[in-house]
């Protein structure tokens, strides 16, 4: 089953940039398709190997961080190829 999952961290402490861009580097370092903008990433692939992934890795990132605030959502179907029609 293919998802697209859009996820934002907001980690709470000073440094937060260098937290993003750690997490954003694991997510294009895998074979899912990643794609980025201003206010979120988004990842797409099976559900079945994309979760255990992203489980890992935010993980991960949480024992690097005091405090962070990570939101998600996630879509039944892989909406990578998504093109506005009008």
């Amino acid at each position: 089953m293919e998802v697209s999952i859009e996820l934002t961290m907001s980690p709470l402490q000073n440094d937060y940039e260098k937290h993003i861009i750690d997490f954003i580097k694991v997510l294009r370092s895998s074979q899912f398709t990643v794609l980025e903008n201003p206010l979120s990433t988004q990842i797409f692939g099976d559900y079945a190997t994309l979760m255990p992934f992203l489980t890992h890795a935010i993980e991960e990132s949480l024992h690097r961080q005091d405090k962070v605030l990570i939101y998600m959502k996630l879509v039944k179907s892989n909406r990578a190829d998504y093109k506005p029609h009008f």
